[in-house]
């Protein structure tokens, strides 16, 4: 368990601006991963292995993508016991994303609302943080690095951008996540759509078995989608995914939706909510994907997950992995070990 009860620590976060609060965690984190102190926060990884689209992990909790998106911190975050650590997103050329105030807790729902915008220092800044972390994947840690576009990209050459991040990212993953559902560029859920995610994942992954053939690396390809979808679009994306060769997909992306939060503080506000009233929208989508995919195709579970349940929920829906974020934020570094117990087969 951590040194520092979590109780102990977040009113003193809570007190402060969210993406303020989540900035000073991150670059503390940054300072103190891989030196004693790191005790502070660190959790025992329990041994729950499980191999996917070609790939060991040491067992089926995650960190979501968003929460590091400059990869300062995969040592760090590692250390809670995550079996895998996914950190972006990542576009090819630096931004600062959409203007603040841009983060919103709405705590009576264990729900935050963003609409950073893909905001990170860009790729070469990324590589060389994912190149300094060592320890979480000396000890069998799996990374995954996520890539999106640039916001100025227009969305007719999107793929260009991600083609960018795919290159760039290759060398140093185990897995690479296609990020086409943020809310929060323009225009980027668009790429969901039946022809142009099928134009956009056909140049990927011919890129990427280029990429594999040269470097004799294979690295599985997954394509994270919205919650905010149809069933015939769930059908329409699981057969693309499927025609093109993906090795994966992730559901779900944050929601635009605000039934679950309505009368709320800040539950008005523009962008992406996620936390505890996602969690039945993104196991909607993952039965659908698991009825409508092959057996044995790789679903990753996010949204929602605040307790060991909540993982269990995910996996009885129909994942095999499951990530989390907006718990991480209300529940503290606990929740990951209260989830991998709650999941390990004994």
């Amino acid at each position: 368990m951590p040194l520092i009860p979590y109780a102990l620590t977040r009113p003193f976060l809570f007190g402060l601006d969210p993406e303020h609060a989540h900035e000073l965690t991150l670059d503390g984190i940054a300072r103190l991963q891989n030196t004693p102190a790191q005790c502070l926060w660190s959790g025992e990884r329990i041994s729950d292995p499980v191999t996917l689209a070609g790939l060991r992990f040491p067992n089926r909790i995650g960190l979501a993508a968003g929460l590091d998106k400059n990869g300062r911190c995969i040592d760090g975050l590692g250390a809670m016991g995550f079996g895998f650590i996914e950190v972006g997103t990542v576009t090819p050329k630096g931004q600062p994303g959409n203007d603040k105030p841009r983060m919103f807790r709405l705590p009576e729902a264990n729900a935050l609302i963003n609409r950073l915008g893909f905001n990170n220092e860009g790729l070469a800044s990324f590589v060389a943080n994912v190149k300094r972390a060592y320890s979480f994947r000396a000890a069998g840690g799996v990374l995954g690095l996520n890539i999106g576009k640039n916001a100025a990209t227009p969305i007719e050459n999107a793929a260009d951008d991600y083609l960018l991040g795919l290159e760039g990212v290759f060398p140093h993953a185990d897995y690479i996540t296609i990020n086409i559902s943020s809310p929060n560029t323009k225009n980027l859920r668009a790429l969901q759509s039946d022809e142009a995610l099928d134009a956009l994942l056909s140049r990927l992954q011919q890129r990427k078995l280029q990429l594999e053939g040269q470097t004799g690396r294979t690295v599985p390809m997954f394509v994270k989608i919205a919650p905010d979808l149809e069933e015939a679009q769930v059908g329409v994306i699981a057969q693309t995914l499927k025609v093109n060769g993906i090795d994966g997909v992730i559901a779900t992306n944050t929601t635009i939706a605000r039934d679950q939060v309505q009368g709320l503080a800040h539950a008005d506000e523009t962008g992406g909510l996620s936390g505890a009233p996602v969690f039945e929208a993104s196991n909607r989508v993952i039965r659908l994907l698991r009825a409508a995919l092959p057996q044995g195709y790789p679903i990753i579970g996010v949204g929602g997950v605040l307790s060991g349940d909540d993982a269990r929920a995910k996996i009885e829906a129909g994942a095999d992995l499951v990530q989390v974020y907006t718990g991480l934020i209300y529940k503290g570094p606990g929740l990951v070990a209260d989830c991998a117990k709650a999941l390990a087969r004994r």
